[in-house]
């Protein structure tokens, strides 16, 4: 062993340490390493960081910022309420749920559909009378399964192809991954949906909520084209009842009757109040595709002057160029605030700020008045829609106070369809071969800018971070790896030693190997130092590559056993009240499944 080979080893060995010590994060782990190389003389200076122009790590940006297109445009929601049955049992609620989770992670960053989905989990445990934990971890397993079916389903799958570019075989395709992805993806599922998830520790959640607020009072109208109209009152709250909302009032020609009786049936352009929980709103708006009244026109029926109010209207369109990027934010009243005792139209909150007041949550008594013209009282909750920027003045000059941050959307039939659109052409785009996955999908993240379904100031905090720095990070040590021959001296160790030079036996160890891996360490990390070594077994046996390339790619993607291997598993660890041995009662014969299932299929579509 030379002693450039020694240092790789001792860099990655200690690399590896670090993961597993967890007390670092994963981004400052995968620097060091790299500044570990450099400084040994195994990276040149020059090319320590071209990481950061790797193609992969450029589609992970991307496809990032296009699921946050889809996350905020409620395309997801839609699609959930669309696939998911209402009133089904166990298997086939649970089969839909992972399934569903399962498409999306194939086609956005399967974390952001985790989260998409959490709450949708949450609620069916309670309709399937299960504990929360019983339905999130299955949902969690199922995206994960379902991001190893595309190119873009996960960063290992992009890191694979890329390491395949690099050894002049060039990329693979954007379904490559499907056939033996996809056969993987559905015996897990039905797996889990059937038997798996009876393991499921039954435990005591820690609490799924960030927290809580009570529930909003708001106002909606029907649209002459919505299905709502001629419905009574009884069977439109039917319709809405799994998202917890309810109907307390309704407006008819500028008259409100408080508690309407059910059998009232809805003409076009009534006023429904709803009383919802802020996060659940979203699905009642959006089973009858109905807008918040507050929202749908930027006139306001004030009593100023009507040329204050054009000059104030140009005022608020200069704001809007300025500013596009509207937000949702949740206000506390105080008792010391300006607006105690005034109403939305009383502070001409649209023709002078530009902000619309969507909904009121109040404890106690619920309002009695329409939204512009309550009198807002200390302790009141606001959620407010508007241009950041104007939000934050709004906030200062008031003496409100912004509660902590959670997601809040509300749904946008229009945008959802473009930024779904602009995905499926993203896609498209990349798999016709038509442009390299980077630009491809680079391409989708300017129309999204364009287009508004990601603001452009949203677009560099919907990229994970630590994530690009650790695969930029990562992709010269494992260049390293092989520039100095390490990988083939692990690569002959693994062929000669444990395999006995056969190359069905070393492909199960590749495949194994790796799944250990991403169980312990980022699933990122283990694809990046995995490639090279699959690589050079291959080499060394004189078989397909592919195949080795592969077993890196579904390894990569199946970390079951611990909380700590994939981010889905961290995010279900709270609200799902589990500890760190939970996950292996379901996820060791989850992994034991993949193996027997994926072992025959690699040496069928990928023969040695």
């Amino acid at each position: 062993m030379t002693t450039p080979q020694f240092l790789v080893f001792a860099i990655l060995a200690t690399t590896m340490g670090l993961f597993l010590w967890g007390r670092l994060r994963h981004d400052i782990v995968a620097l060091i390493a790299l500044l570990a190389c450099v400084m040994a003389g195994l990276v040149p200076a020059a090319e320590a960081f071209a990481g950061f122009g790797h193609p992969a790590v450029i589609t992970v940006a991307c496809v990032l910022v296009l699921s946050q297109g889809l996350q905020n445009t409620g395309a997801v929601d839609w699609l959930a309420r669309a696939a998911l049955p209402r009133e089904a049992g166990r298997l086939v609620s649970m089969s839909a749920l992972m399934g569903l989770g399962a498409v999306l992670s194939g086609f956005m960053n399967n974390v952001g559909a985790m989260a998409l989905l959490m709450p949708v989990a949450v609620q069916l445990s309670g309709r399937l009378n299960l504990t929360a934990g019983q339905v999130l971890m299955p949902l969690a397993f199922g995206t994960i399964l379902g991001g190893m079916t595309t190119l873009i389903g996960t960063p290992p799958n992009l890191i694979v192809s890329g390491f395949r570019a690099e050894a002049g075989l060039g990329h693979f395709a954007m379904f490559d991954f499907a056939p033996v992805g996809v056969a993987v993806a559905v015996a897990g599922v039905a797996f889990v949906a059937l038997v798996g998830w009876r393991l499921v520790p039954a435990r005591k959640a820690s609490g799924t909520d960030g927290f809580e607020t009570g529930s909003y009072l708001t106002e909606v109208r029907v649209p002459e084209d919505s299905k709502a109209v001629g419905m009574t009152l009884r069977s439109f709250e039917r319709e809405i009842e799994d998202s917890e909302s309810q109907i307390v009032g309704l407006v008819r020609n500028e008259v409100r009757m408080t508690a309407p009786h059910g059998g009232r049936r809805i003409r076009a352009d009534d006023i429904l109040v709803l009383e919802a929980d802020v996060e659940t709103l979203a699905k009642a708006l959006s089973v009858f595709g109905i807008k918040l009244e507050e929202q749908q026109s930027s006139s306001d029926s004030d009593d100023e002057n009507t040329a204050t109010a054009a000059k104030q209207a140009s005022e608020d369109e200069d704001i809007a160029k300025r500013d596009e990027d509207i937000v949702l934010r949740e206000l506390a009243v105080l008792p010391g605030s300006s607006i105690v005792g005034r109403t939305a139209r009383d502070m001409h909150l649209r023709t002078r700020y530009g902000l619309n007041l969507l909904a009121v949550s109040r404890a106690g008594h619920p309002p009695k008045a329409r939204l512009r013209t309550l009198a807002l009282k200390s302790g009141d909750l606001l959620l407010m829609q508007g241009p950041a920027e104007v939000m934050a003045e709004f906030i200062n000059e008031t003496g409100c106070v912004p509660l902590g941050e959670r997601e809040l959307r509300i749904p946008d039939k229009r945008m959802a369809l473009l930024a779904g659109a602009i995905m499926l052409g993203a896609v498209g785009i990349a798999t016709l071969g038509l442009l390299p996955a980077a630009a491809a999908f680079m391409l989708g993240v300017i129309a999204s800018m364009l287009l508004r379904t990601v603001p452009p100031r949203q677009v560099y905090t919907a990229i994970d971070w630590p994530v690009i720095v650790l695969l930029a990070a990562l992709i010269p040590v494992a260049s390293a790896m092989q520039v100095t021959g390490a990988a083939d001296v692990l690569a002959r160790f693994l062929v000669d030693i444990i395999a006995q030079g056969n190359a069905i036996a070393a492909l199960a160890v590749v495949l194994v190997t790796t799944m250990f891996l991403s169980d312990v360490m980022n699933n990122a990390a283990t694809a990046a130092v995995m490639c090279p070594i699959a690589i050079g077994i291959a080499i060394a046996l004189g078989v397909n590559p592919d195949s080795f390339l592969m077993a890196v790619a579904i390894g990569a993607s199946c970390a079951f056993l611990t909380p700590i291997g994939h981010q889905n598993n961290t995010l279900i660890l709270g609200p799902g009240g589990f500890g760190f041995s939970d996950y292996w009662k379901l996820g060791l014969p989850l992994e034991m499944l993949v193996v027997a299932v994926s072992m025959p299929l690699l040496l069928i579509v990928w023969p040695l």
